[in-house]
């Protein structure tokens, strides 16, 4: 399938991605909503822990991502077979990923979390936390797969039917778990983690009974390749590869600032996980114009247009930003409201508001950011985009570094990392865009 580069194209393939991760945000919200009822030293755990399991998901995110690279090539090019073997192959790929990563996680979390975490109570709740957590693994990122499947196609809006069902599931059970409501024992932090796997079995069986309910087996006949193809795991895991070290960098530089955070002590990590919910919010938007950025430039280079990605790039940015200073906008104009959903407690809020205008407005860089830096990724020059991540995520880190472990500065100004950040990787990938030289990568 052949997109167009108008803006009503953009948004046709934003807009489902958009809804389907605002979605999940509902669950995210209340999540945290439910534990900051529990206390602080919960709503800060949930934080520490939630940022090592998302390292893990992206993880599966790469290799998704560097599929769905190559799955919207083949869409371009009119290739079904090749695609149907693309995915057939990817399968048995996220499987092998998931047990890996299921194991490596099992053994290096006590490590991390005893090395890193000062508080012994914290490393307790976060290992017994992360040990049941990850058993949701396979089925996040067979979902992933799906997804990414999906939008090559531009079928982006199934993603919206997964999303409603994992929430919705996701937020009976953090509630019935959490607090042992319907007979249920009350597990607290646990219930958390047992409520997350149930909503990603249930978003896996959606997307995969799509599949079937849709009959695009015909189309894209998937049983026709059964048999692992070593050749094509090499092509694939060649583009998907930077990318997964890629967010690796990223998400792990976010970790070791949650870990930094939570040296200033369990208020500044609390309110930092209410903070985090931020990234979700705005990330409907932004991520969607992202993955839109990515899959649109891979198809238009497949088509034979290479003449129009920097066009096609620009044009996705406008959107991304006039609608992100929307949603900021109404954060800022609400913020008090907003905040006070997470907690009773009026000096939470207050004590986060500084913050929260920090973040929101290192938002507004990230919705050209990261729009930019996914048509470097649609390209293919997947190498280039890992060399910016880590140059990126080392301004990021030496910043974290001197402001908030050595400086031990307020929270506002550690949040102020997220502008290196994005500011970098904005320079970065315009430049390398606007030069040309990934013209001409076949993949």
């Amino acid at each position: 399938m052949k997109v167009s580069v108008t803006n009503k194209a953009i948004i046709k393939l934003a807009a489902p991605i958009s809804l389907a991760l605002l979605i999940p945000q509902v669950s995210f919200l209340t999540n945290t909503a439910f534990l900051g009822r529990l206390g602080e030293k919960e709503l800060g755990v949930n934080g520490i822990t939630g940022i090592f399991y998302l390292i893990l998901a992206m993880v599966g995110y790469g290799l998704s991502s560097g599929m769905q690279i190559q799955m919207a090539r083949r869409s371009g090019e009119g290739d079904k077979k090749g695609l149907a073997n693309l995915f057939s192959n990817g399968v048995m790929l996220a499987l092998a990923f998931a047990l890996g990563l299921m194991l490596i996680a099992l053994w290096l979390a006590p490590v991390i979390f005893g090395f890193g975490l000062h508080s012994s109570e914290n490393i307790f709740l976060s290992v017994d936390y992360l040990y049941i957590r990850v058993w949701g693994l396979p089925f996040l990122m067979l979902t992933q797969l799906f997804n990414a499947f999906y939008i090559s196609i531009q079928k982006s809006r199934f993603l919206i039917y997964g999303s409603l069902v994992a929430t919705i599931m996701n937020v009976f059970w953090d509630y019935t778990l959490i607090f042992g409501k319907f007979g249920f024992p009350k597990m607290g932090l646990e219930g958390a983690a047992v409520a997350a796997i149930i909503a990603e079995v249930f978003y896996f069986l959606t997307m995969l009974g799509l599949f079937y309910v849709h009959r695009m087996f015909y189309e894209y006949p998937i049983m026709r390749f059964r048999s692992f193809d070593l050749a094509l795991s090499r092509r694939t895991l060649k583009v998907a590869s930077p990318l997964i070290v890629q967010f690796l960098f990223s998400i792990g530089g976010w970790q070791i600032f949650f870990i930094f955070i939570e040296h200033l002590g369990t208020k500044e990590l609390a309110a930092s996980q209410i903070l985090r919910s931020i990234f979700g919010i705005v990330g409907v938007v932004t991520w969607a114009f992202a993955t839109a950025s990515n899959s649109m430039v891979s198809n238009v280079i497949g088509q034979g247009k290479q003449r129009e990605v920097i066009w096609l790039v620009l044009k996705i940015c406008k959107l991304s930003f006039i609608f992100t200073l929307i949603i900021c906008a109404l954060l800022l104009g609400f913020s008090k409201e907003f905040l006070s959903m997470y907690c009773n407690d009026p000096s939470m809020a207050a004590f986060a508001t500084p913050s929260l205008r920090v973040i929101v407005s290192a938002m507004l860089v990230m919705s050209l950011a990261t729009v930019v830096f996914n048509g470097v990724v649609g390209s293919g020059k997947t190498m280039v985009n890992l060399t910016m991540e880590i140059c990126c995520v080392v301004a990021y880190l030496i910043y974290c570094y001197i402001v908030i472990e050595r400086m031990r500065s307020p929270l506002w100004l550690c949040w102020g990392s997220e502008f290196v950040y994005w500011i970098s990787l904005l320079l970065a990938s315009f430049i390398y865009l606007r030069s040309g030289r990934w013209k001409g990568k076949s993949i």
